[in-house]
Protein backbone atom coordinates (compact mmCIF):
# COMPACT_ATOMS: atom_id res chain seq x y z
CA UNK A 1 0.00 0.00 0.00
CA UNK A 2 1.39 3.42 -1.19
CA UNK A 3 1.95 5.66 2.23
CA UNK A 4 -0.31 8.55 3.05
CA UNK A 5 0.68 11.68 2.48
CA UNK A 6 2.68 13.17 5.12
CA UNK A 7 0.20 16.23 5.16
CA UNK A 8 -2.55 14.06 6.20
CA UNK A 9 -0.78 12.16 8.68
CA UNK A 10 0.09 15.78 10.45
CA UNK A 11 -3.32 17.02 10.69
CA UNK A 12 -4.46 13.35 12.28
CA UNK A 13 -2.13 13.83 14.80
CA UNK A 14 -3.09 16.87 15.70
CA UNK A 15 -6.95 16.23 15.72
CA UNK A 16 -5.85 12.75 17.50
CA UNK A 17 -4.32 14.22 19.92
CA UNK A 18 -6.96 16.81 20.59
CA UNK A 19 -9.66 14.42 20.09
CA UNK A 20 -10.93 17.44 18.23
CA UNK A 21 -11.15 19.10 15.14
CA UNK A 22 -11.12 22.91 16.24
CA UNK A 23 -8.42 22.95 18.50
CA UNK A 24 -6.39 21.31 15.76
CA UNK A 25 -7.33 23.39 13.19
CA UNK A 26 -6.50 26.47 15.66
CA UNK A 27 -3.00 24.68 16.34
CA UNK A 28 -2.24 24.17 12.44
CA UNK A 29 -3.71 27.34 10.99
CA UNK A 30 -6.27 25.61 8.78
CA UNK A 31 -9.95 25.81 9.02
CA UNK A 32 -12.41 22.72 10.68
CA UNK A 33 -13.25 22.13 6.84
CA UNK A 34 -9.72 21.38 5.89
CA UNK A 35 -8.91 19.14 9.01
CA UNK A 36 -12.45 17.11 8.04
CA UNK A 37 -11.11 16.77 4.37
CA UNK A 38 -7.53 15.61 5.80
CA UNK A 39 -9.00 12.68 8.22
CA UNK A 40 -11.70 11.81 5.42
CA UNK A 41 -8.93 11.20 2.44
CA UNK A 42 -6.90 9.04 5.32
CA UNK A 43 -9.96 6.99 6.50
CA UNK A 44 -10.54 6.31 2.39
CA UNK A 45 -6.57 5.60 2.35
CA UNK A 46 -6.93 2.64 4.99
CA UNK A 47 -10.07 2.07 4.55
CA UNK A 48 -11.03 1.90 8.21
CA UNK A 49 -12.44 4.56 10.33
CA UNK A 50 -10.28 6.64 12.07
CA UNK A 51 -12.35 8.53 14.77
CA UNK A 52 -16.56 7.88 15.93
CA UNK A 53 -18.46 11.00 15.47
CA UNK A 54 -21.10 11.27 18.51
CA UNK A 55 -23.06 14.01 19.63
CA UNK A 56 -20.60 16.58 17.43
CA UNK A 57 -18.17 15.35 19.75
CA UNK A 58 -14.96 12.84 17.88
CA UNK A 59 -13.47 9.87 19.67
CA UNK A 60 -10.67 7.98 18.66
CA UNK A 61 -11.55 4.06 16.89
CA UNK A 62 -9.00 1.17 17.73
CA UNK A 63 -7.64 1.98 14.13
CA UNK A 64 -7.58 5.52 15.33
CA UNK A 65 -5.50 4.86 18.54
CA UNK A 66 -3.08 2.22 16.45
CA UNK A 67 -1.93 4.61 14.16
CA UNK A 68 -1.86 7.58 16.88
CA UNK A 69 0.53 5.66 18.33
CA UNK A 70 3.41 4.93 15.34
CA UNK A 71 2.83 8.62 14.11
CA UNK A 72 3.38 9.90 17.44
CA UNK A 73 6.18 7.84 17.61
CA UNK A 74 7.40 8.64 14.53
CA UNK A 75 7.58 12.62 14.68
CA UNK A 76 8.84 12.15 18.03
CA UNK A 77 12.15 10.13 15.73
CA UNK A 78 12.08 12.70 13.05
CA UNK A 79 12.19 16.10 16.03
CA UNK A 80 15.05 14.19 17.45
CA UNK A 81 16.65 13.74 14.51
CA UNK A 82 16.48 17.10 13.59
CA UNK A 83 17.53 18.57 16.78
CA UNK A 84 20.55 16.47 16.23
CA UNK A 85 21.54 17.55 13.38
CA UNK A 86 20.75 21.23 14.56
CA UNK A 87 23.19 20.69 17.56
CA UNK A 88 26.22 19.08 14.94
CA UNK A 89 25.89 22.11 13.03
CA UNK A 90 26.19 24.46 15.87
CA UNK A 91 29.11 22.49 17.18
CA UNK A 92 30.85 23.15 13.83
CA UNK A 93 30.48 27.00 13.63
CA UNK A 94 32.62 28.99 16.32
CA UNK A 95 30.43 31.91 17.12
CA UNK A 96 32.97 34.77 17.79
CA UNK A 97 32.83 38.07 19.26
CA UNK A 98 34.72 41.16 18.47
CA UNK A 99 35.29 44.51 19.21
CA UNK A 100 33.96 46.93 16.28
CA UNK A 101 36.51 49.11 15.32
CA UNK A 102 39.06 46.04 15.41
CA UNK A 103 36.78 44.13 13.44
CA UNK A 104 36.19 46.34 10.72
CA UNK A 105 39.61 47.90 10.58
CA UNK A 106 41.95 44.91 11.06
CA UNK A 107 40.37 41.37 11.20
CA UNK A 108 37.86 41.48 8.22
CA UNK A 109 40.70 42.31 5.77
CA UNK A 110 42.45 39.09 7.49
CA UNK A 111 39.58 36.84 7.19
CA UNK A 112 40.46 35.29 4.17
CA UNK A 113 43.97 34.71 5.58
CA UNK A 114 42.30 32.88 8.56
CA UNK A 115 39.81 30.69 6.17
CA UNK A 116 42.77 29.51 4.04
CA UNK A 117 45.11 28.21 7.10
CA UNK A 118 42.05 27.02 8.53
CA UNK A 119 38.98 25.65 6.40
CA UNK A 120 37.84 23.15 9.14
CA UNK A 121 36.97 26.51 11.34
CA UNK A 122 33.43 27.81 10.31
CA UNK A 123 33.52 31.52 11.96
CA UNK A 124 30.42 33.67 12.55
CA UNK A 125 31.84 36.96 13.52
CA UNK A 126 29.64 39.18 15.89
CA UNK A 127 30.64 43.17 16.75
CA UNK A 128 30.31 43.68 20.14
CA UNK A 129 32.62 45.59 22.96
CA UNK A 130 32.99 45.28 26.84
CA UNK A 131 30.97 42.71 29.11
CA UNK A 132 30.33 39.55 27.64
CA UNK A 133 27.70 37.25 28.74
CA UNK A 134 28.30 33.76 27.24
CA UNK A 135 25.58 31.77 28.42
CA UNK A 136 22.77 34.36 26.90
CA UNK A 137 24.65 35.32 23.75
CA UNK A 138 25.41 32.04 21.97
CA UNK A 139 29.01 33.76 21.79
CA UNK A 140 31.54 30.76 22.13
CA UNK A 141 34.64 32.97 22.30
CA UNK A 142 35.45 36.95 22.52
CA UNK A 143 38.38 38.89 21.40
CA UNK A 144 38.42 42.18 24.01
CA UNK A 145 41.06 45.00 25.74
CA UNK A 146 41.04 44.94 29.66
CA UNK A 147 39.45 47.89 30.10
CA UNK A 148 36.53 46.35 32.20
CA UNK A 149 36.67 43.22 34.48
CA UNK A 150 35.46 39.88 33.48
CA UNK A 151 34.24 37.03 35.37
CA UNK A 152 37.02 35.34 37.44
CA UNK A 153 35.60 32.17 36.06
CA UNK A 154 36.48 33.24 32.04
CA UNK A 155 39.45 31.48 30.61
CA UNK A 156 41.82 35.06 29.20
CA UNK A 157 44.16 34.11 27.10
CA UNK A 158 46.41 36.81 26.29
CA UNK A 159 46.88 37.92 22.69
CA UNK A 160 48.60 41.19 22.61
CA UNK A 161 49.63 44.53 24.04
CA UNK A 162 47.83 47.86 22.96
CA UNK A 163 49.90 50.35 21.02
CA UNK A 164 48.55 53.78 20.57
CA UNK A 165 49.62 56.70 18.73
CA UNK A 166 48.06 59.86 16.66
CA UNK A 167 47.30 59.49 13.41
CA UNK A 168 46.77 62.15 10.46
CA UNK A 169 46.52 62.87 6.59
CA UNK A 170 49.95 62.82 5.70
CA UNK A 171 49.65 66.02 4.45
CA UNK A 172 49.10 68.08 8.18
CA UNK A 173 52.43 65.45 9.24
CA UNK A 174 54.72 66.97 6.29
CA UNK A 175 53.71 70.98 7.07
CA UNK A 176 55.73 72.79 9.47
CA UNK A 177 52.67 74.02 11.13
CA UNK A 178 50.27 71.41 10.08
CA UNK A 179 49.94 69.91 12.97
CA UNK A 180 49.70 72.69 15.75
CA UNK A 181 47.07 73.98 13.63
CA UNK A 182 45.22 70.69 13.52
CA UNK A 183 42.29 69.77 15.82
CA UNK A 184 42.36 67.28 18.72
CA UNK A 185 40.13 64.20 17.56
CA UNK A 186 38.75 62.54 20.97
CA UNK A 187 36.03 59.81 21.60
CA UNK A 188 33.27 59.06 24.22
CA UNK A 189 34.22 55.10 23.64
CA UNK A 190 37.73 55.79 24.77
CA UNK A 191 37.90 59.13 27.08
CA UNK A 192 41.06 58.66 28.46
CA UNK A 193 42.99 57.58 25.00
CA UNK A 194 45.39 61.14 24.89
CA UNK A 195 45.96 61.25 28.54
CA UNK A 196 47.44 57.65 28.43
CA UNK A 197 48.97 58.46 25.35
CA UNK A 198 50.79 61.71 26.69
CA UNK A 199 51.86 59.28 29.93
CA UNK A 200 53.51 57.10 28.01
CA UNK A 201 55.11 58.51 25.26
CA UNK A 202 56.29 61.76 26.75
CA UNK A 203 55.39 63.86 24.13
CA UNK A 204 54.00 67.38 24.37
CA UNK A 205 52.34 67.74 21.48
CA UNK A 206 48.70 68.96 21.96
CA UNK A 207 45.57 71.40 20.21
CA UNK A 208 43.45 74.15 21.45
CA UNK A 209 41.08 73.03 19.22
CA UNK A 210 38.89 69.64 20.23
CA UNK A 211 36.14 67.74 18.51
CA UNK A 212 34.53 64.62 20.08
CA UNK A 213 33.18 61.24 18.13
CA UNK A 214 30.84 58.84 19.73
CA UNK A 215 33.52 56.17 18.67
CA UNK A 216 36.97 54.90 17.66
CA UNK A 217 36.25 54.05 14.39
CA UNK A 218 34.29 57.54 13.59
CA UNK A 219 37.66 59.62 14.73
CA UNK A 220 39.58 57.63 12.68
CA UNK A 221 37.73 58.28 9.48
CA UNK A 222 37.05 61.84 10.43
CA UNK A 223 41.67 61.45 10.36
CA UNK A 224 41.64 59.95 7.24
CA UNK A 225 38.93 63.21 6.17
CA UNK A 226 41.82 65.48 6.90
CA UNK A 227 39.43 67.01 9.94
CA UNK A 228 42.43 66.98 12.64
CA UNK A 229 44.33 64.39 14.62
CA UNK A 230 43.31 61.23 16.04
CA UNK A 231 44.23 58.71 18.58
CA UNK A 232 44.00 55.17 17.26
CA UNK A 233 45.38 51.66 18.21
CA UNK A 234 47.85 50.54 15.84
CA UNK A 235 46.13 47.41 14.69
CA UNK A 236 43.19 49.95 13.89
CA UNK A 237 44.96 51.99 10.79
CA UNK A 238 47.27 49.45 9.79
CA UNK A 239 46.09 49.56 6.14
CA UNK A 240 45.25 52.88 5.98
CA UNK A 241 48.95 53.68 6.83
CA UNK A 242 50.21 51.02 4.33
CA UNK A 243 48.34 52.81 1.31
CA UNK A 244 48.92 56.34 2.72
CA UNK A 245 45.75 57.13 4.10
CA UNK A 246 46.90 58.26 7.42
CA UNK A 247 50.38 58.60 9.14
CA UNK A 248 51.68 58.00 12.68
CA UNK A 249 54.21 60.68 13.03
CA UNK A 250 54.98 60.34 16.65
CA UNK A 251 54.89 56.43 16.06
CA UNK A 252 53.13 54.09 18.20
CA UNK A 253 53.49 53.53 22.30
CA UNK A 254 52.04 50.91 24.74
CA UNK A 255 49.48 52.34 26.88
CA UNK A 256 49.11 49.79 29.79
CA UNK A 257 46.49 47.94 28.37
CA UNK A 258 46.12 44.61 26.33
CA UNK A 259 43.96 42.11 24.07
CA UNK A 260 42.44 38.95 25.61
CA UNK A 261 40.45 36.04 24.26
CA UNK A 262 38.04 34.94 26.20
CA UNK A 263 36.23 31.91 26.82
CA UNK A 264 33.97 30.12 29.53
CA UNK A 265 36.11 27.28 29.54
CA UNK A 266 39.68 26.47 28.92
CA UNK A 267 40.94 26.97 25.36
CA UNK A 268 42.15 23.24 25.10
CA UNK A 269 38.64 21.70 25.94
CA UNK A 270 38.36 23.37 22.09
CA UNK A 271 41.08 23.17 19.49
CA UNK A 272 39.07 25.59 16.96
CA UNK A 273 39.67 28.16 19.90
CA UNK A 274 43.20 27.46 19.87
CA UNK A 275 43.43 27.81 16.51
CA UNK A 276 41.88 31.11 16.33
CA UNK A 277 44.17 31.81 19.63
CA UNK A 278 47.15 31.28 18.06
CA UNK A 279 46.15 32.61 14.99
CA UNK A 280 45.23 36.01 16.20
CA UNK A 281 48.97 36.15 18.62
CA UNK A 282 50.68 35.84 14.79
CA UNK A 283 48.17 38.34 12.81
CA UNK A 284 48.44 41.01 15.94
CA UNK A 285 52.35 40.46 16.53
CA UNK A 286 53.11 40.82 12.73
CA UNK A 287 50.83 44.18 12.53
CA UNK A 288 52.83 46.11 15.65
CA UNK A 289 56.12 44.77 14.20
CA UNK A 290 55.30 46.59 10.66
CA UNK A 291 54.05 49.61 12.15
CA UNK A 292 57.98 49.43 14.07
CA UNK A 293 59.45 49.22 11.27
CA UNK A 294 57.22 52.12 9.46
CA UNK A 295 58.27 54.09 12.27
CA UNK A 296 61.85 53.27 11.78
CA UNK A 297 62.05 53.91 8.10
CA UNK A 298 60.59 57.75 8.48
CA UNK A 299 63.51 58.19 11.04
Amino acid sequence: MKRPPLNALLVFEAAARHQNFMRAANELHLTPSAVSRQIRLLEERLGAALFERRNRAVFLTDAGNALLLAASQAFALIDHAMQRIQREKARHVLVFSCEPTIAMKWLIPRLARFHAEHPDVLLHLMTAGGPIDFSQTGVDVALRRNDFRWDIGFQASHVCDEYIGPVCRPEIAAKADGLKAAARLSTKSRPDAWQRWYATSGCGWSSERETLYEHFYLSIQAAAANLGVAMASALMVDQDLAEGRLEAPFGFTPDGSAYYLLAPAEPRDDPRINKLLWWLRGEMALTLEKSLQRRQAIK
